[in-house]
């Protein structure tokens, strides 16, 4: 049986000299890591020296980050009153039955509506419904006169 000798030999990988060592590096030339996936460097600015730069307000958001549109609005309640209007229900329309709720709910004023009545049901329906028209109608109608789509 031979023995064996332990001899030191490096490693080809990551010990390698290729890479060279921080000090090497900025001694002889800076590395510049750039990639198509990531953004020009931007100088960080200050939001206070940049309120005080236009007249002292200093604002988070746009004046009118709204962007209300009256359009949107009533293009959007017309979008939601059609469909609700058709009568599925047993012969009967979302809206028929919400406004009916109403007017039985009503005709015993001073008591609120009981906790098992149908007219929670019907507002919760009608009203979500008018909601995700109204956005989906804002986003819609934003997005294609700022050129999104």
């Amino acid at each position: 049986m031979a023995a064996t000798m332990a001899t030191s030999s490096t490693v080809v990988g990551l010990g390698t000299s290729s890479l060279s060592s921080p000090s090497r590096l900025s001694s002889s030339k800076k590395l510049n890591l750039s990639s198509g996936f990531l953004k020009s460097p931007v100088t960080a600015r200050n939001p206070l020296r940049l309120a005080q730069a236009s007249g002292g307000k200093f604002t988070c958001f746009e004046r009118d980050w709204l962007r209300r549109d009256l359009n949107v609005i009533g293009f959007g309640l017309i979008g939601w009153l059609a469909p609700s209007s058709v009568p599925i229900i047993d012969g009967k329309s979302l809206t028929g039955l919400f406004f009916e709720s109403i007017g039985t709910e009503l005709a015993h004023f001073p008591t609120p509506p009981a906790l098992t009545s149908q007219f929670w049901l019907w507002l919760v329906c009608w009203h979500l419904g008018l909601f995700l028209c109204l956005t989906f109608g804002q986003i819609g109608f934003k997005g294609r006169s700022e050129n999104y789509f």
